[in-house]
């Protein structure tokens, strides 16, 4: 775990940022995303190098080789200059991604305060397709509010300043799974 024994990591506790959310966000304590991800797990892998991942098996994105020390530049075509084949070979790659299981991960069907604080897990196996789709979600969804209304008036994923930083890994991540769904390390996404 952690990949501490290849000195690729080491498990550390979670520290949540005590900074303040903002005006635009007038409540506290009550969505599981004020203090991601603590109301799920409190420990995670930091780590070392060029590693990443949630076991630190895998490299950082522009490096490859078996200690990820290799530096590995993609270039992204534009969508409206890919022939009709790079296309097709798109789609095809979508497709698969929606039928594919992830094996990596699995999404929550219930809020915190549905699992009982924790204490009755509520997940689900997800295409690796729709993990994206429901990541997505999931940052930008509504706020459910503490007596059961729902506040429409926050999207952390696109009203906060870490819009462009989250999109950018959003998408990195997004390429990485759809390239080792499909085996071609070379996919990128246009």
């Amino acid at each position: 775990s952690c990949g501490e024994v290849s000195g690729r990591g080491v498990c550390q506790d979670v520290v949540p940022s005590n900074s303040p959310v903002g005006a635009q966000f007038p409540f506290s304590g009550i969505d599981d995303r004020e203090n991601w991800p603590i109301v799920f797990y409190n420990r995670t892998c930091q780590c070392q190098g060029n590693f990443m991942g949630y076991n630190c098996g895998e490299c950082r994105f522009g490096y490859t080789g078996p200690n990820c020390t290799v530096r590995r530049n993609m270039i992204r075509k534009e969508i409206f200059r890919m022939t009709t084949a790079e296309k097709d070979k798109l789609i095809a790659y979508l497709n698969l991604a929606k039928r594919t299981i992830s094996p990596d991960y699995v999404i929550t069907t219930g809020t915190y305060e549905q699992m009982n604080n924790g204490s009755n897990p509520m997940f689900t196996d997800i295409n690796v397709y729709d993990l994206f789709v429901w990541l997505h979600y999931y940052a930008s969804r509504d706020a459910f509010l503490e007596d059961g209304s729902v506040w429409a008036n926050i999207d952390f994923a696109h009203e906060a300043p870490g819009f462009l930083p989250w999109h950018r890994f959003f998408l990195l991540l997004w390429e990485r799974e759809i390239q080792k769904v499909t085996g071609d390390d070379n996919f990128t996404i246009p």
